[in-house]
């Protein structure tokens, strides 16, 4: 109890008490968002963010709502948006009304008619950002866009400023007449322009631009402050259905110097069915309940806005006992919701969710009938066991993990991929701890003969795909972008990628007696592309050092990837296993983590991680304590008050099956196993090491390439195509009529249609039916003219629904 209510604390401290909305009429006090604001420049400016609480401390954004006043306009002025900028130095007032009250904001000004220095750096480069006019699909594409290039996101400002001052004989720029500039023209829409008007004639947008031209497009000096941060005002709030938030967003500059940027800033949200997002910072909710992120960047930096949307009526909330701490740090944050859990599931649906989730594989007659007549309390606990100590489980996540690790026999041919996947289901099989797993690839050398899992370095070619790729399968951090430019969603640059590769510099493959062997050899220079500097082996998150380290420079990359401390590494497996459970990551997808992508619960994110450091990365007892949560084994039957929440684990998700499982599925229902080319008669087909095999239902279904370790390879959503198949496939017709099959055996063991009935359902969905649908099925079997026929046509009717393929 106690645990839960610290929980509680945790979550009403992270949004501040700030929930609700209410009318004018209930607000009992008024706040403005700075109480006092300094003017610093010719061109500074700040956004005034008004507030309004009423008495049990709810919040709602009364900024557009405000009437805005300058009490000495003579000195500072302020917009009906609030936005307050300097006329003359000295002091002066603002006053605010709303909701019948009055506030008066002090104003400070100085510096006001000292020359402003522009710069490209300071003053065009956020607008390129801001307009699009480096993005991949407009100047910043490889070849440009009519005859003008810039690079992509501002990679290379230098650059940029000549494309624009240089270039085309310097006919883009026009210091003399700055109006008259063709760079202003085409972006004020004033002539014809393929990307249209990106910038309204008069704004202060504009102004910036055309003062930048007027100011003789000066490029910035050396010493000039730099952005090092990015603030946003609130960070995070409860906002209703429907409701708004205005956003300030703040840089931060190496001098000590800050400056309002909301109006140039980009915004993005992470969940626009929850939240959209104006160009100016204004954040307008939707009609669903739910949490979610709305990115602001600026020059290169980022930052996130939270918001939690709770269903506008108030529930008679349960009295749930949580089972363990996965339920502490997820009910607190449905009570605040207005969202009431599921029940728990049946002894039927934890049974068949928990083999297809576990092993892969569906439970047959025999271990439904056991399981379900099982009195036991633990039984639940002692199945999860019974199904980690089975081979299906390392059949099941060998293939999980080939596919991330790219058993690829195209590249590996047939006996590397194949030594190099029975290196990983073994891995499985002895329950080898994660972090030693990942290590054992990463420090791989030697004859790949004895080190099998060496053919990932393979597979993956050079050394800056190798820092990819194993950044984005152990860390689940995309680093790939950074490779030509910074990242346009996250905080790494061409140094952070280079410095990642230089890890891998050294690997080399060479041929031999006893054929390939994996070395890591020499001190190979890596250089900055665009600098030609010298690039030292360095991790993300971490300073360059003066020099990359002697000897195998991939040990000291080990070290950190595996170090309990290291904020991706456990939170990224973690987050894996929690999606392979729940159908969702809190981190989603789950190799997409990045700040302006936050996990949907961070501090269950957090725990889950603890725990999995504390366990020794043993990812059997994580599945244990993941299973045994009573959020894992909630019913997907919704109510009324979580039908619509798709993030927060108030119910379970309906998921369709993985190629390879449906199709075994089908093969264990109908009792007529799959014949793949090439491969011996038995073989299931989450034993297929091979994703190479030809099989048209593997590949309609969504079998991945494994071309990279992106999850997106394999294709999760059901499709038309993919019900067609299943009801209309002359393979799958025929495994339901097979002679020795499994349909015609049940027909011929049970006469009785009632006892038929009961074992086409145990056999198909891994319960007995309902009354109901005994009696409909009952029913049809008496009736019909042929009984074979009609078992067949029930048989097709279960494999066809949604019940079989799909986990529920």
């Amino acid at each position: 109890m106690r645990a839960r209510e610290a929980v509680l604390g945790i979550l009403l401290s992270w949004v501040g008490l700030e929930s609700g909305v209410a009318a004018p009429e209930e607000v009992s006090r008024v706040t403005i968002d700075p109480p006092e604001v300094l003017l610093d420049g010719p061109v500074a400016r700040r956004l005034l963010l008004v507030d309004g609480h009423t008495a049990d401390g709810t919040v709602v954004d009364l900024t557009g709502e405000a009437r805005f006043v300058a009490l000495q306009p003579e000195i500072a002025s302020i917009d009906d948006d609030g936005v307050i900028r300097p006329v003359a130095d000295g002091s002066a007032q603002v006053r605010v009304e709303v909701a019948g009250q009055t506030r008066l904001i002090s104003v400070h000004v100085v510096d006001s008619k000292a020359i402003h220095h522009f710069s490209f750096v300071g003053d065009v480069m956020p607008l390129l950002d801001k307009f699009g006019c480096n993005g991949a699909g407009c100047h910043g594409k490889a070849e440009g866009q009519g005859g003008f290039k810039l690079s992509v996101f501002n990679s290379d400002p230098k650059l940029d400023y000549e494309e624009i001052t240089l270039h085309a004989r310097g006919r883009r720029v026009s210091p003399a007449l700055a109006r008259e500039s063709l760079i202003l023209l085409k972006a004020s829409g004033r002539i014809p322009h393929g990307g249209g008007a990106r910038i309204v004639e008069g704004s202060e947008e504009y102004v910036t631009l055309h003062d930048w031209l007027a100011a003789g497009i000066p490029y910035g000096t050396r010493d000039q402050a730099e952005v090092v941060g990015l603030e946003v005002t609130p960070r995070e709030r409860i906002i209703p259905l429907k409701g708004r938030q205005q956003l300030r967003v703040v840089a931060l500059y190496s001098d000590g110097r800050t400056r309002d940027v909301t109006p140039i800033a980009q915004y993005a949200s992470n969940h626009p069915g929850l939240v959209s997002v104006t160009e100016g910072g204004l954040t307008l909710m939707q009609d669903r309940p739910g949490l979610a992120a709305v990115r602001a960047s600026f020059m290169n930096h980022h930052t996130v806005f939270r918001v939690m949307i709770p269903r506008p009526e108030s529930v008679d909330y349960p009295e749930v006992e949580p089972y363990n701490f996965i339920d502490e740090l997820v009910y607190p944050r449905l009570r605040g919701l207005n969202i009431i859990p599921s029940e728990l599931c049946t002894d039927a649906e934890f049974l068949r969710r928990a083999f297809l989730d576990v092993i892969g594989t569906l439970p047959t007659v025999e271990e439904t009938r056991r399981f379900l007549t099982d009195e036991r309390l633990d039984r639940r606990a002692r199945l999860i066991d019974e199904l980690l100590a089975r081979p299906e489980y390392a059949d099941y996540w060998g293939l999980k993990w080939s596919d991330v690790l790219r058993v690829d026999r195209a590249k590996l041919q047939h006996h590397g991929a194949y030594v190099y996947y029975r290196w990983i289901r073994e891995a499985f099989a002895k329950n080898q701890p994660f972090d030693e797993f990942a290590r054992d690839i990463v420090i791989a050398k030697g004859p790949l003969v004895d080190n099998p899992q060496g053919q990932f370095y393979k597979t993956v070619g050079d050394a800056g795909k190798m820092a990819t790729e194993l950044s984005r399968a152990f860390l689940g951090v995309e680093i790939a972008c950074a490779q030509c430019h910074h990242h346009p969603t996250d905080v790494w640059s061409q140094n952070d990628y280079y410095g990642m590769q230089a890890f891998f510099a050294q690997v080399k493959t060479k041929g031999t007696l006893r054929g390939p062997v994996l070395a890591a050899e020499g001190q190979p220079e890596t250089k900055h592309p665009r600098t030609g500097q010298p690039v030292f082996a360095y991790a993300l998150g971490t300073e360059m050092p003066e020099a990359s380290p002697q000897g195998d420079r991939r040990e000291g990359f080990a070290d950190w990837l595996t170090d309990p401390d290291n904020r991706w590494f456990a939170k990224n497996i973690a987050n894996r296993i929690w999606a392979q459970f729940l159908g969702r990551g809190l981190v989603h997808p789950v190799d997409d983590v990045r700040a302006s992508n936050p996990p949907s619960n961070p501090e269950l994110l957090e725990a889950l991680a603890r725990h999995l450091v504390e366990v020794d990365f043993d990812l059997h007892e994580m599945i244990r304590t993941i299973t045994s949560s009573r959020v894992y084994q909630l019913s997907s039957a919704t109510n009324e008050t979580n039908i619509a929440d798709d993030q927060n684990y108030s119910h379970a998700f309906l998921r369709t099956l993985e190629a390879e499982v449906l199709l075994d599925a089908v093969c264990q229902v109908t009792g007529v196993p799959e014949k793949f080319d090439g491969v011996p008669a038995g073989r299931r087909a989450i034993e297929l090491w091979d994703s190479g095999v030809e099989h048209y239902f593997l590949k309609l279904f969504g079998r991945p390439l494994r071309a990279s370790a992106c999850v997106c390879e394999r294709i999760e959503d059901a499709n038309v195509a993919q019900a067609l198949h299943l009801m209309n496939s002359p393979n799958i017709n025929a495994k339901l009529k097979h002679g020795a099959g499994r349909v015609v055996e049940l027909v011929g063991n049970y006469s009785d249609p009632e006892k038929l009935t009961d074992e086409l359902y145990l056999n198909f969905f891994s319960r007995y039916p309902s009354a109901d649908e005994r009696q409909t099925a009952v029913r049809y079997l008496r009736e019909a003219a042929d009984r074979q026929r009609a078992a067949e046509d029930l048989a097709w009717t279960m494999l066809c629904s949604t019940e079989f393929i799909f986990r529920h």
